[in-house]
């Protein structure tokens, strides 16, 4: 992924309104993020931690998405898996819900999915960060391989919270 500004990511988002977009934390330290190892940035809100975000390349442009999910607090210690990246935690993925963008989004319709809760996947993929014992599946698949799926699944998710 290419590094983004703050403001192309503010102009990225497909589920928000304008104020809701002016009003949102993005990332101080997005000079010294990963970028060459990113298949989408994202973060939580350290303000509000019932709150994510995340940015991918989609369509030849950034989109962006923000979700809703439970606070560090709420976080069950139940093994899941993530939706986009296939990996295993212990406590490491959170139920995370997105607003529909336009009309089905104001009538209050979302979008929702088991994403890893620091929104690493990029680096879980890439063995980058460890998410523990058992947690990424022996496979045959190359990394591009893992990575392509990975992008499958995000783009799958962006592309529900848009239509």
């Amino acid at each position: 992924m290419k590094p983004l500004t703050e403001q192309e990511i503010r102009a990225a988002f497909v589920n928000c309104t304008k104020g809701e977009v002016k009003r949102l934390a993005v990332p101080r330290d997005l000079a010294e993020r990963p970028w060459d190892d990113l298949d989408y940035l994202g973060w939580r809100d350290p303000q509000a931690p019932d709150r994510a975000y995340l940015v991918a390349e989609l369509d030849g442009g950034p989109q962006a998405v923000a979700l809703r999910c439970p606070s560090p607090a709420g976080w069950q210690m139940r093994r899941s898996m993530c939706s986009f990246c296939l990996t295993a935690h212990t406590g490491g993925v959170s139920l995370m819900v997105a607003r529909k963008s336009g009309k089905a989004g104001q009538q209050g319709n979302s979008v929702g999915g088991y994403i890893c809760n620091d929104l690493a996947c990029s680096l879980y993929v890439r063995g980058k960060k460890e998410a523990g014992a058992g947690a990424r599946l022996h496979e045959s698949l190359t990394l591009e391989e893992k990575i392509q799926r990975t992008v499958a699944n995000l783009a799958a998710f962006i592309e529900k919270v848009t239509a």
